[in-house]
């Protein structure tokens, strides 16, 4: 047995000896990896440098405000459209065309105005009558009516055509618009959600692929951003609420873990239960109503939403999806039940840990604000790098034309021979680029402003993961706790991962940010293969992202285990990351049946917020519920809220939980390591708790073959 022992120990490393002099985390330390860190100082200083170039050379107002078919801003002081504020498209119906997608602009004239129409009118009945006047304010400057109606249409002076529009982001756009939850056309109701008078299900169909033709891409985003500025106070509501939940949470598993975990699981089989029984009324009161089993794949894609939820077969889906996750989780709960009962046993020490360093639950705050930094950063390096090029002119036509898609002045297109040869044809502006070295060099800037993204993000959330092992480790090691806890643990921890180990952590995070930057590339990549019919090349590109995504995870993983060992003992990452796999290994089963059932665990805490706040947020902005009367904005789509305060709910009770995972896996490499440098004799006493001891040494076979061999 001892044979047997010392072999398994050679093949996954030496096992820790005794030490007396071992108290836990070291403060004798010195610099780890300082080549690492001279390159992120480096890195830093360039991506200053390109912030700083991208500033001076970028315009966001590009972006921001729009721009008629000569690149002049609307509504800028100082310009000749200081007082015309919004774009006038003279035909927004082309913006479906394919050349919006290479171009990035319509391919019909724009021009600013300063107001947007609000009549229904045609060139051809005001060309001869009093309207001309209100007709001509959205012809092109400086147009004259010296030209018969034909080659006014021809020339595009003058759109054929002014609808009913509103100004939405300075833009006119048809008025289409929601009331009370009704999406109108003018004054014609196109579509009602229940709340009144309701037609049946295949005049909502048909209503819904009339509005979806009208509704292009644009159109639908604008409206998402105009249920964001009417709903976003409510948002910030459902997450203050979220976040109060999972303090509370928090809170209460520190003095109740036991009762807490299994609350949790018992509720989440509820909620999950209720989703179900919800799916299953739904079905069955759309039962003969007409149009109600009109298929999924008839239907086709919809810019509402909501049209789907008058279809039974949607309500089948979303059943049959919340069944199986029911059965997958009752199903791991039953054959995991004893497990459970251990991790809980590490959930109440976490807990007691967590009570210890109560300031380690607001550290996620410190990582979001230097999360927030690094965000901003990125995106307004980006925005000013991809407004920093000149303007584009290009020739437009309808039709076929030799010279369509060059480049050409507009000041001088009218005279020229393109002007001959296209008569149709329209010299305006297109996109901003340049051929100037620095904007032949934009797309390597781009590259690398993302890179740093990633460095620095992964960077500030190993800093994080450094620090609170370091304040758990302390609390670990302590022999009488909490006697002998430092004063400030999570301080100290910081202090010296910032001091030290900056260079390591640099090291790990740029060996995280290389995979991540090269998965973007792969995605970019299979988004240009799309088209292609090479089939090989397809597969193996999915070979390609499937193994990075593999990598990412298996340096993620390996990363949070090196960054525990950095915070203990002070050694470089590459020596650090080796001791912590082998620590792993040599405990594998243990953290097959620890470790991951407490993230199971904590998953479930986490579904249990956001189904709680995910359902609150559903009645809410469905009008189900009301605090007071008429409470809820009218909304176009009901779940841009919805999934908002959902996705946020998550990554807020993520923060939450994160810190009680980081103090689980800390305790869980220190317990290991208790293990191997002590025996539980009086001599060499083990530092974890008599609690921690009796239940997860209690039945482990492994420590029954050590009794065999130390007999």
């Amino acid at each position: 047995m001892g044979k047997e022992q010392q072999l398994y120990y050679g093949k996954h490393g030496t096992p820790q000896k005794y030490d007396p002099a071992f108290k836990g985390p070291i403060y004798n330390r010195g610099c780890t990896d300082i080549i690492c860190c001279v390159f992120l100082f480096l890195a830093i200083v360039g991506y200053v440098a390109v912030g700083i170039i991208a500033w001076t050379h970028g315009d966001p107002r590009k972006v921001i405000y729009p721009t008629d078919s000569r690149g002049q801003f609307c509504g800028q002081k100082g310009t000749k459209n200081e007082n015309k504020p919004f774009l006038f498209y003279f035909n927004i119906v082309k913006c479906a065309s394919p050349l919006v997608l290479l171009e990035f602009q319509c391919p019909t004239p724009q021009i600013c105005v300063e107001k947007c129409p609000s009549r229904y009118l045609t060139y051809l009945n005001a060309h001869a009558s009093e309207d001309f006047e209100y007709y001509k304010q959205y012809c092109l400057p400086g147009f004259q009516k010296n030209k018969g109606v034909a080659e006014v249409l021809r020339d595009g002076d003058c759109p054929a055509v002014l609808i009913p529009s509103k100004p939405f982001a300075q833009r006119c756009f048809p008025a289409v618009h929601a009331h009370k939850g009704v999406l109108m056309v003018g004054n014609e109701t196109t579509y009602e959600d229940g709340h009144g008078s309701r037609k049946n299900i295949t005049e909502l169909v048909e209503g819904a692929k009339k509005a979806s033709g009208v509704l292009e891409a644009r159109q639908l985003a604008m409206r998402i951003f105009e249920d964001y500025t009417v709903s976003w106070y409510w948002i910030i509501i459902g997450l203050i609420i979220a976040m109060v939940l999972s303090l509370l949470f928090i809170i209460l598993l520190r003095f109740l873990a036991g009762i807490m975990v299994w609350v949790m699981i018992v509720m989440v089989i509820l909620v999950l239960g209720y989703g179900i029984l919800h799916c299953y009324m739904e079905y069955a009161r759309l039962r003969g109503e007409a149009g109600s089993d009109v298929s999924l794949v008839d239907l086709g894609f919809q810019t509402d939403f909501r049209v789907y939820l008058h279809l039974r077969q949607t309500w089948v889906a979303f059943m049959i999806i919340l069944s199986i996750i029911e059965v997958i989780i009752i199903l791991l709960l039953i054959f995991l039940r004893k497990r459970i009962l251990i991790a809980i046993a590490l959930i109440k020490e976490a807990s007691r840990a967590v009570g210890y360093v109560m300031c380690s639950l607001l550290y996620p705050l410190v990582t979001f604000f230097l999360l927030c930094l690094c965000i901003a950063y990125w995106a307004s390096t980006a925005i000013f790098l991809s407004t920093s090029n000149e303007a584009v002119y290009k020739i437009f036509n309808d039709t076929s034309c030799p010279v369509a898609g060059k480049t050409c002045n507009p000041e001088t297109f009218p005279s020229s021979n393109e002007s001959r040869l296209c008569p149709g044809a329209h010299c305006q502006f297109a996109f901003y680029g340049g051929e100037s070295t620095y904007h032949r060099a934009l797309l390597g800037l781009q590259i690398f402003n993302v890179f740093m993204f990633f460095w620095l993000a992964n960077f500030v959330l190993a800093l994080g993961q450094v620090t609170l092992a370091g304040a758990f480790a302390s609390y670990y090691w302590a022999m009488n706790k909490p006697d002998d806890l430092p004063a400030f643990p999570l301080f100290s921890a910081f202090g010296r991962a910032l001091r030290y180990h900056t260079g390591s952590l640099a090291f790990g995070s740029l060996l995280l940010a290389v995979v991540q930057v090269i998965r973007v590339m792969l995605e970019y990549l299979d988004q240009r293969l799309k088209a292609a019919e090479n089939k090989f090349a397809k597969f193996l590109m999915s070979c390609l992202k499937c193994c990075f995504w593999c990598l990412e995870k298996f340096i993620k993983f390996l990363n949070r285990n090196a960054y525990i060992m950095i915070a203990i003992y002070g050694t470089n990452f590459c020596t650090s990351a080796r001791n912590a796999f082998f620590l792993l290994m040599r405990n594998i089963i243990r953290v097959a049946v620890l470790d991951k059932v407490t993230d199971f665990l904590f998953l479930l805490g986490k579904l249990l917020i956001v189904g709680s706040v995910g359902i609150l947020a559903f009645f809410f902005f469905t009008h189900r519920i009301r605090i007071v009367q008429d409470t809820a904005p009218p909304l176009h789509y009901y779940w841009v809220p919805i999934v908002t305060v959902v996705i946020g709910s998550y990554l807020i009770a993520h923060g939450f939980f994160s810190v009680y995972g980081m103090c689980v896996d800390t305790l869980f490499l220190c317990f290991c390591e208790d293990l191997e440098r002590n025996d539980g004799s009086q001599e060499r006493p083990y530092f974890m708790s008599p609690e921690l001891r009796d239940i997860l040494l209690k039945g482990s076979a492994e420590e029954g073959k050590r009794a065999e061999v130390e007999e």
